[in-house]
């Protein structure tokens, strides 16, 4: 899937995380105390977390799992734990360092544990191979509906099981923090993140010539402080 939205959107996400949000990036998913707003988007992405990891197999020992956008690399770390061959990749070559940098101490001590494979590069390249799960967890979320539409009809063909993808509910709420958040500088502002009504994205992933054999499985929206965001769960029945 290379069309202009996309390659636009993609190339702002990594100058952001590979280069503005570094910092802060390490600090929020690390032990180390934050403050109160952000304190709040911590407990809220650990929810969402064991959400997504409740959605998938307790042995997860022969799968193959894609963890799409994965950050420092903590769900890519639970899913190993369970015995999963992970490909773990991000757009920011920073964060996939920083990473490796963690996880090292995180798997030498569980036995049968699978195996992490991270990449820095785009999380729909179809030299990636064939996958049991795809985990997108909020690597979507500042994608208009069409282009997480026609990245899931990219994964599809790849996916023997499922796939779980985040997205930011359209609530009033955070339509609010997307206006204010126009008056930051600009150097200063994340990507946007564009809120999806759950009722239209459902319309358009499964009237998607390329989703075809695929069901909705389960939805369940996370909300702590200044996170929200909803998972959705995408399944060859």
């Amino acid at each position: 899937m290379e069309h202009a939205t996309y390659r636009a959107r993609r190339g702002e996400i990594e100058h952001y995380f590979d280069r503005t949000a570094v910092q802060a990036w390490e600090r929020l998913t690390s032990d180390e105390p934050v403050g109160r707003i952000r304190a709040t988007v911590r407990a809220g992405r650990d929810r969402m977390r064991a959400t997504l990891l409740s959605w998938l197999p307790d042995d997860m020992r022969g799968l193959r799992l894609l963890d799409a956008g994965c950050g420092t690399g903590a769900l890519a770390v639970e899913a190993a734990r369970r015995g999963a061959e992970v490909v773990a990749i991000d757009l920011s070559p920073t964060l996939v360092e920083l990473a490796v940098r963690r996880v090292a101490r995180h798997l030498e001590t569980f036995d049968n544990a699978g195996r992490i494979d991270f990449r820095s590069g785009d999380m729909l390249d179809a030299a990636l191979g064939g996958f049991d799960h795809v985990v997108a967890m909020d690597s979507l979320i500042h994608y208009e509906t069409h282009d997480v539409v026609r990245a899931l009809e990219a994964w599809a063909p790849r996916v023997r099981r499922s796939m779980l993808i985040t997205f930011a509910p359209r609530t009033p709420a955070l339509a609010a923090m997307h206006a204010v958040g126009r008056f930051f500088p600009r150097g200063d502002r994340a990507p946007a993140i564009e809120p999806v009504a759950e009722t239209a994205l459902r319309r358009g992933l499964f009237a998607a010539g390329g989703l075809q054999g695929y069901a909705a499985g389960r939805s369940e929206r996370v909300a702590s402080g200044f996170y929200t965001s909803q998972a959705l769960e995408i399944v060859r029945p």
